[in-house]
């Protein structure tokens, strides 16, 4: 079995080993912004963070928010354990589809019903993601859709070898 060796944060900085399990949703102010074949699909200062135990977090965009006409449901669906059944959704710009590029919650389980129906992004398959004008780098594996920025430490879950973590 891998040792898993945590990161100490630096201050102003947050350990992906000190999320809790289950889950914790916390709201955010900070602005969330979604880039798209050079368009903006989704912004907001009023998004709902989902953060786990060694996964980055996981921005939550309220659909006030996101230009839904840009979004086409998509074939599949998830199961989480916490979260309830997930549905996905292509986006859609002019002759593009990016498949299975956002997901969201239509009917979570009680403890996060305040995402139902938030959009939430893989930032692998967009452009550019952002939080605060900080350029998001994606969580390898894309499997948990995670957005690593400047004050998130890991190692991360995602990458290869760290399914059994």
């Amino acid at each position: 079995m891998q040792t898993i060796r945590r990161i100490d944060p630096a201050p102003g900085q947050e350990s992906v080993w000190d999320y809790p399990r289950p889950p914790r949703v916390e709201a955010s102010s900070k602005t969330i912004r979604v880039i798209a074949n050079g368009r903006v699909i989704a912004e907001t200062t009023r998004s709902k963070r989902i953060l786990e135990t060694s996964h980055p977090p996981v921005y939550y965009v309220p659909p006030e928010d996101v230009r839904l006409e840009l979004l086409k449901p998509a074939q599949g669906a998830s199961m989480c354990e916490w979260k309830g059944v997930a549905g996905y959704y292509d986006v859609v710009i002019g002759d593009s589809q990016i498949r299975r590029a956002a997901w969201s919650y239509p009917n979570p389980t009680k403890p996060y019903r305040c995402i139902k129906d938030h959009i939430a992004f893989y930032p692998s398959k967009m452009d550019l993601c952002t939080v605060d004008d900080e350029i998001v780098v994606a969580q390898e594996g894309d499997f948990y859709g995670g957005w690593i920025t400047g004050d998130i430490v890991g190692p991360f879950k995602g990458a290869a070898g760290t399914h059994g973590w």
